[in-house]
């Protein structure tokens, strides 16, 4: 029987990770934290150097009004997803593919000319590292917030059953994580979260797991869902593997 593994992304971002699981030999179940939602916002009407962006959902949420006035800008952005989203929306292929935000930033400071101005599809929730490096490096950065990860009240009693028949579960960002604890203990499935193996994309999405009480937490070696799953391998084969 293979590893049931929880995925708590919004469900359009799950579905897409729900095949890689299953390439790899897993049994993916949908326990959704968030809910995406596009906010309506529009780009302003200025001249912009470049368009950044580090999520597949920016693009998903774009107008398509906002898509036919941004057409031709230079394109930079996080992840292998972010680049097909925008190429679906219309946007040509991205000048800069970064592993993460954190490349992304460092490679814009090499490439653009300081004072750089730089339109940021963004999420409204969202940490400001990328957007604070720019600006360090003495580049404008205007977010616009086409997108919204509501948090959801509760799981409904069916993802809250599935949930309950996970051995492991996947974790792509510390609020998703913090979320995910949250709606366990509401769902009085606490002691079940701790027992879980949890695999984190990174240190910073583990620390709400190991507040909750979990410790079986693995971290990948790179902010890429390809090493998130690799890391979710290694620790499952070691667990059946036994003394």
């Amino acid at each position: 029987m293979s590893l049931r593994v929880a995925l708590m992304r919004p469900i359009e971002d799950a579905r897409r990770s729900a095949e890689v699981l299953r390439a790899c030999g897993f049994e993916p179940i949908f326990a959704p934290v968030m809910a995406l939602r596009a906010t309506g916002a529009q780009p302003p009407d200025e001249s912009f150097d470049a368009i950044l962006a580090t999520s597949a959902n920016a693009f998903a949420c774009l107008s398509a009004q906002a898509r036919a006035g941004l057409a031709g800008l230079t394109l930079y952005v996080a992840g292998e997803r972010t680049a097909a989203a925008a190429s679906a929306a219309g946007f040509g292929e991205a000048d800069e593919i970064a592993p993460d935000a954190v490349a992304l930033a460092a490679s814009i400071v090499a490439r653009l000319p300081r004072a750089s101005r730089l339109l940021y599809l963004a999420a409204r929730d969202r940490k400001g590292d990328l957007e604070a490096a720019l600006a360090a490096a003495g580049h404008r950065v205007v977010a616009t917030e086409v997108y919204v990860a509501e948090a959801r009240p509760a799981w409904g009693a069916a993802e809250a059953i599935a949930f309950s028949t996970c051995g492991a579960a996947l974790h792509y960002s510390r609020r998703s994580a913090e979320l995910a604890g949250i709606l366990a203990e509401r769902a009085r499935l606490s002691a079940h979260l701790r027992a879980l193996l949890h695999a984190c994309l990174s240190q910073d999405a583990a620390e709400p797991l190991r507040a909750f009480g979990a410790t079986r937490i693995v971290v990948a070696s790179g902010a890429r869902e390809s090493l998130l799953i690799d890391a979710l391998s290694a620790a499952a084969r070691i667990a059946n593997s036994g003394p």
